[in-house]
């Protein structure tokens, strides 16, 4: 890479990581990057993984106080996220880079769909549930099996992963938005770390394109979470809509 390019690039994995951290998505900022500086689009869609990683885990400690009194719940859904994310990082590697392409905008527009009826879904939810009892801590088996599915897709490609996560959880969780939002960073770090790991040992990448990410995504996640953790719960489910709804148009568009 020329030095401009290597400033894209690093440039590109800082941006990725702040938005990961407040909303997800990132990865539609640094795989074009990629692309654009001649990597191939699986050395690309690798490098990027792994290159993500230490933004994930500094969005993860700059949302530590939103986490605080969570620890049960995230540890049962990072075991979903574990094994959705490995599952989904082999698929990458052994089939065609076109087996998700017609699901994945579906399933990021009903993404879309339910962040922004969240508010009006879980009231609707809470009337019905009614003298069932509160809700379950962590959602149950349903966003336990919820969660597990969309890892796969996190670990295939990632990219509005943090959104689908965010969408399950404020349905079938009785919390708020930004505690929510704390946990998806904790699952999106479980997945990339794991499908990190399987890549270092079974798939080429880039090791330039990988140490630039990860210096600018470990500086773009603390910034990120710095940021996103003062925006109210309106201000956060626009700016989810905004960068999903961009997400669903350029993977429509790809």
């Amino acid at each position: 890479m020329s030095p401009w390019e290597m400033a894209a690039v690093f440039a590109a994995g800082t941006s990725a990581g702040a938005v990961n951290a407040v909303v997800g998505s990132g990865t539609l900022i640094t795989f074009p990057v990629l692309l654009a500086v001649g990597l191939p689009p699986v050395t690309a869609t690798v490098s990027n993984g792994l290159g993500l990683v230490p933004g994930s885990l500094s969005a993860v400690i700059g949302y530590r106080e939103e986490l605080r009194g969570q620890g049960r719940r995230a540890l049962l859904l990072a075991v979903g996220a574990a094994l959705g994310g490995l599952t989904g990082a082999v698929l990458l590697l052994t089939l065609p880079a076109s087996a998700f392409e017609r699901i994945v905008p579906v399933l990021v527009g009903l993404a879309l769909v339910l962040v922004a009826c969240q508010p009006w879904i879980a009231e609707r939810v809470r009337r019905r549930r009614g003298a069932g009892g509160p809700a379950r801590p962590d959602g149950g088996p349903l966003l336990f099996c919820g969660l597990t599915l969309a890892s796969v897709y996190g670990g295939y490609f990632s990219a509005a992963q943090g959104i689908v996560y965010v969408a399950l959880m404020g349905i079938l969780l009785d919390d708020t938005l930004q505690r929510l939002n704390a946990v998806k960073n904790v699952l999106a770090a479980v997945v990339s770390t794991v499908a990190a790991l399987l890549f270092l040992f079974f798939a080429d990448f880039d090791w330039t394109a990988v140490l630039l990410i990860a210096g600018g995504s470990a500086l773009g996640g603390l910034l990120g979470a710095r940021t996103g953790r003062h925006f109210s719960p309106a201000v956060l489910r626009t700016l989810i809509v905004s960068v999903g709804t961009l997400a669903l148009a350029h993977l429509m568009l790809r």
